[in-house]
């Protein structure tokens, strides 16, 4: 049923009507083909899913909410959030989709010192919220991830502080740390979490120091050089398995 799943906004309850509009509608009318009396799951801002009959789909689509469906929460109990250093071409686009799929609660498009793309352009930012709600919908999550405008480098450091752990993995950091050893206990302790992965150019000496004296935890993960679509992949599934 997941590919059935749409989100609208605000807080409703059982036997109430609402409109879904705009890309969802044309997705349920004209892609699906669904017709009046098919049943979908609608997705309030509280996270609430609900068996919706669809009512009338001539024009605009309404769908009537029928009962609250007893779903298993697909969220995760270790809320991630990923500052990711923005690729070139469509590789955030692939980032995004999978991070969505992930359970990551949001993405922060970091602008950093190497970084081959500085400024994603017109629409992209727009294209990538798209890119979430769609894979929110076929992974079965109660939220959509958030995307957020891209920041710089000295932004993202003065956010540090409102997470229990940050995590700065760097191709020229210390294998020396056990990351076996030592990830399950940060993930025991932590409830928030910031991965942060460079651009294709990769962290400079300089932002690996001023993150370090932020309070991040530069850290290495492993012999092999990832690419930057990669790494953040990697690190959030480690962190998804041990916290559940």
């Amino acid at each position: 049923m997941a590919a059935r799943r749409f989100f609208i906004e605000n807080t409703h309850g059982a036997g109430e009507r609402v409109v879904v509009a705009n890309a969802d509608a044309h997705k349920i009318r004209d892609v699906l083909r669904l017709r009046a009396g098919d049943t979908i799951e609608i997705v309030d801002s509280s996270g609430q899913i609900f068996d919706a009959l669809l009512a009338d789909v001539d024009g605009g689509v309404t769908v009537e909410l029928r009962a609250l469906i007893d779903a298993r929460d697909a969220e995760p109990s270790l809320q991630i959030d990923v500052a990711q250093g923005i690729p070139k071409g469509q590789k955030m686009d692939f980032v995004v989709e999978k991070l969505s799929e992930l359970g990551v609660a949001s993405i922060l498009p970091l602008a950093s010192e190497r970084a081959v793309v500085r400024d994603p352009g017109d629409g992209k930012v727009e294209r990538w919220r798209r890119l979430a709600k769609t894979a929110a919908q076929q992974s079965g999550r109660r939220s959509i991830l958030t995307v957020n405008e891209p920041i710089g480098f000295e932004d993202l450091l003065g956010r540090f502080g409102g997470y229990d752990v940050v995590l700065f993995p760097w191709e020229v950091a210390s294998g020396d740390h056990n990351l076996r050893a030592e990830l399950p206990a940060i993930v025991e302790r932590a409830r928030r979490v910031l991965v942060v992965v460079g651009p294709e150019g990769g962290f400079s000496h300089a932002e690996a120091g001023r993150a370090r004296d932020a309070g991040a935890r530069v850290i290495s993960l492993g012999r092999r050089i990832l690419r930057t679509e990669t790494a953040a992949l990697v690190l959030v599934a480690i962190l998804q398995y041990l916290s559940e």
